[in-house]
């Protein structure tokens, strides 16, 4: 019988392969068993994961994170898809908001899924979303904002009164955003649902006094006033 679970790594990712036709639970206890074997090796890192072999649901893929998190100390902070340009771009992501990782951690905390509709989360720490914000939703945080998917609805950083903070999204296109006292101003109305964006990771920060918005770069992160 073939290995019903392989686990290959690339560059902060790792990809793991499923048996197609295996009884769910059973892949469920095989990949717990693969995870703790392979604890020491991966340790506490922080990685994006793709699913090959297998058509997963998203209750699915949360079992399958649930299970990895339960049997390693991994940080799985997104789900990796098919397409190689997206995949890039939150690799990308990952490695150049490294320079916040630990302040995030130490203060920070962790939400993940979607924020739809009517919905809000508000947090007195500075807070990663592992999903979208959609449009009508609100996210808001007295410190700092990173968001690992789209920015469609509302998003408030800096509540603390402090200098220095910022909001950072895979995809940004707020409905409303302000960090601190300054609002960020929107050219005009668009729709957000009609033509897809392509991926450019951008973060907003205060300089001068308003709000600016820039596609992340290793550069503009190391002349960053925060």
């Amino acid at each position: 019988m073939k290995n019903p679970v392989i686990i290959k790594s690339f560059p902060n990712g790792l990809s793991l392969y499923l048996d197609e036709e295996m009884d769910f639970n059973g892949l469920l206890d095989e990949i717990a068993l693969k995870f703790k074997e392979s604890a020491h090796f991966f340790k506490d890192a922080r990685m994006g994961i793709s699913f090959e072999g297998r058509k997963l649901t998203e209750e699915e893929e949360r079992r399958i994170l649930d299970v990895i998190t339960s049997n390693s100390s991994l940080n799985i902070v997104c789900i990796i898809g098919k397409d190689d340009e997206t995949n890039q771009d939150y690799i990308r992501a990952l490695q150049q908001l490294d320079f916040h990782r630990q302040e995030m951690e130490n203060a920070g905390q962790f939400y993940k899924g979607t924020l739809k509709n009517g919905q809000m989360l508000e947090t007195e720490n500075s807070i990663i979303v592992l999903g979208d914000v959609y449009p009508g939703a609100c996210i808001i945080s007295a410190k700092d904002i990173v968001i690992l998917g789209g920015l469609y609805g509302q998003a408030y950083a800096g509540g603390n009164g402090l200098e220095g903070h910022f909001v950072v999204a895979l995809e940004m296109s707020p409905e409303k955003l302000k960090i601190g006292e300054f609002k960020y101003k929107t050219s005009e109305k668009q729709s957000k649902w009609s033509i897809k964006p392509k991926i450019q990771p951008k973060i907003a920060y205060v300089k001068d006094s308003r709000v600016i918005m820039d596609t992340i770069t290793k550069e503009l992160l190391n002349a960053l006033p925060v």
